[in-house]
């Protein structure tokens, strides 16, 4: 059978459409953009990507909602008329699909090709929390890895041409009793748990099918799993927009483009405290731009990934030429993010003009991987990115999880911070490699941290090169940097 790409599919991909096509999945086939430029070294410039990163072209036409049957009273389900709207404008040529004022009570949204749902400011959509509105299965990736599994909340697959945008609000409505019980027992969280309801089970049995390389169309993880959802998944989709709009109260993930060419998440709020709350997450994409976004959240901000372990491998698709500026990091696990789902690997990424602040934000620039994802890390540019308080500054650990326990080395080089000036950290650095594969190729320059309580843990680190460097207003040398 051939490979299956994007263009094998149209429309919503269900379980039963799906099935019969997956079996011979082996990798991922994406347009590439003819009209790249690159540096003398092959790679585009933070200004190049910018530049090439295509937005949808969105028919000038509206599609209110209402003509469809909707009311906005915060109690009338209005899932059919927005399926109806976006069926109608998609039949159309395209356009907006709008919601105006009021609160959109709603299941899953699917849009299709050429459509923009545009929820404004005013407006809100209500998503149920019931599981069974989120069925039947989709083809969709959890943790990494590829399955059926329940539709995230606004999804769409092998499009074209789409768009989420306006001053809205989404709201997935998850809390401490629906969806983030599911995550299991948590020493440090408050939400509630029921044994029969963990996702344990369900994502151990998925780690190991897809370690065996199981056909997806076997991997099926939808009612009585307990795998929750990403709330916004755009799968190998090409020019997409998410824009304006406020994303909260997510059952997992936030944003989640995968396989995607030409995205663009521009003026987002993030704001979800739960289990594995991730604000945006680019995997496996290729020419990304996050820009003006503010991200206060229960897991990393802003997370690069490419896949996990032998599913990544598989599809073997990095996460390449992505621009990050102007952003806020409020709370979460990390501000800037690579992994640790990373072993397709990710390239050309540059961050800068960023702000990030908050007791709650543990760590700022953080690379996590092990030797079960392997994978190529590689030129990583960071840029005039300022932060106040944080726990941890600068973070590179080959200890993620499974640390050493594997055959594939991560490779982390030719990463250059330029400009970090941190106020208060507890700990200035986290470099862990391993004793044979050691953290290298990391360049730092004119970088202050200004209060740290300790240098932090460096162990197993080479080839760092410093220049103006400085903790607590002494300036380092590379020779601090040996293991100690």
């Amino acid at each position: 059978m051939p490979l299956l790409n994007r263009r094998q599919f149209t429309g919503l991909v269900s379980a039963t459409a799906v099935a019969p096509l997956l079996t011979g999945c082996q990798s991922w086939v994406g347009p590439t953009n003819q009209s790249a430029t690159a540096d003398s070294n092959g790679w585009l410039s933070a200004d190049d990507i910018k530049q090439v990163t295509a937005l949808p072209n969105i028919a000038k036409q509206d599609f209110p909602v209402e003509a469809y049957g909707a009311v906005a009273d915060g109690q009338a389900d209005c899932s059919a008329a927005i399926s109806l709207a976006i069926a109608a404008c998609s039949q159309a040529g395209g356009g907006r699909v709008v919601c105006a004022q009021g609160v959109y009570r709603t299941g899953p949204v699917h849009l299709k090709s050429n459509v923009e749902l545009h929820v404004a400011k005013g407006a809100e959509l209500s998503f149920y929390t019931d599981p069974s509105r989120y069925l039947p299965a989709v083809f969709t990736r959890w943790e990494g890895m590829e399955m059926m599994g329940y539709s995230p909340l606004v999804y769409a697959y092998g499009q074209d041409n789409i768009a989420l945008t306006g001053g809205g609000i989404l709201n997935g409505n998850a809390d401490a009793d629906t969806w983030w019980p599911w995550k299991g027992k948590h020493s440090e969280r408050d939400w509630n748990y029921y044994p029969e309801q963990d996702q344990k089970p369900a994502r151990m049995a998925l780690f190991a099918q897809a370690e065996a390389g199981d056909p997806v169309a076997s991997r099926q993880y939808a009612d009585g799993s307990f795998l929750r959802p990403s709330f916004v998944q755009f799968y190998s989709c090409n020019r997409v927009l998410i824009e304006g709009v406020t994303v909260t109260q997510a059952p997992f993930w936030l944003l989640h483009p995968v396989l995607c060419e030409d995205v663009t998440v521009r003026g987002v709020t993030c704001h979800s405290h739960g289990p594995n709350s991730d604000g945006c997450d680019p995997e496996s994409c290729n020419r990304v731009v996050i820009e003006d976004c503010i991200f206060d959240t229960g897991d990393d901000c802003i997370a690069i990934k490419s896949g996990r372990n032998n599913d990544g491998r598989r599809i073997n698709k990095p996460c390449e030429n992505i621009l990050i500026q102007n952003c806020t990091m409020r709370a979460g696990h990390g501000g800037i993010v690579m992994g640790s789902e990373i072993s397709g690997g990710v390239r050309n990424l540059h961050a800068r003009h960023c702000v990030m602040s908050s007791p709650e934000l543990e760590r700022a620039i953080r690379i996590k991987t092990n030797a079960s994802r392997g994978g190529v890390i590689e030129h990583i540019r960071y840029q005039d990115i300022k932060v106040g308080v944080v726990r941890d500054a600068v973070v590179v650990n080959f200890y993620y999880e499974e640390g050493p326990d594997g055959d594939f080395m991560p490779t982390v080089k030719d990463v250059e911070i330029q400009g970090l000036s941190v106020q208060q950290a507890k700990q200035a650095f986290v470099l862990r490699g391993f004793p044979d594969n050691p953290v290298s190729g990391l360049t730092m320059a004119n970088c202050e941290i200004f209060q740290a309580e300790s240098m932090g843990v460096i162990e197993n680190v080479s080839q760092i090169q410093l220049q103006s460097v400085s903790v607590n207003g002494k300036l380092l040398d590379a020779g601090q940097f040996t293991s100690a």
